[in-house]
């Protein structure tokens, strides 16, 4: 199960596919893509597993090592954590 950091509000504003989303507990601002958004966006509602959090983003079976990969570089911004 992922979920985001506790405490993380995700300000963020969009424009086309690109969102930028300031991290209000470290301080930093990321530019992302519509894949990601929706990934922090799904899990500001709650915790999902990836199975989930695929399911969300229709991911095919190619799609699931980056959607895996999306997750270990959100962990390492500090945006989002495993539960």
């Amino acid at each position: 199960m992922w979920k985001l950091i506790d405490g993380q509000t995700l300000a963020c504003r969009g424009w086309d596919d690109e969102y930028v989303v300031y991290n209000d507990l470290s301080g930093d601002t990321h530019l992302f893509g519509a894949d990601a958004m929706q990934v922090l966006l799904q899990l500001r509602v709650a915790p999902a597993s990836e199975e989930t959090l695929a399911a969300a983003l229709q991911a095919g079976p190619g799609d699931r090592e980056a959607l895996g990969v999306m997750l270990a570089e959100l962990s390492a911004l500090s945006l989002v954590e495993r539960r």
